[in-house]
């Protein structure tokens, strides 16, 4: 399976709030700080399609986990309703 990527600022949905990116030779480097970008310590960084991390990861490289359950570990204790809700669905005991 393929790792989680971090996101880069050469990245067309990538974009730096304060419009202090600009390009040089050896790489994308930041107007504040005088220094090459750095996604995941920069404050100001920001995705287009919402899929940055905190930890400066790119959100579309990154798979969910599905995790499988029994039945009956779904069903908890039953909860008691009194009022209104017990009135109109008239049992003591929801599962």
């Amino acid at each position: 399976m393929a790792q989680p990527k971090p996101c880069s600022p050469t990245c067309p949905a990538f974009k730096c709030v304060k419009n202090s990116l600009f390009f040089r030779r050896e790489g994308v480097w930041c107007r504040l700080t005088e220094e090459l970008c750095t996604v995941s310590k920069c404050t100001y960084a920001i995705c287009a399609k919402r899929r940055l991390l905190p930890t400066g990861v790119c959100g579309e490289t990154v798979r969910r986990k599905t995790v499988e359950k029994e039945p009956d570990d779904l069903i908890s204790e039953p909860v008691k309703l009194r009022g209104k809700a017990f009135r109109k669905l008239g049992e003591r005991d929801l599962y």
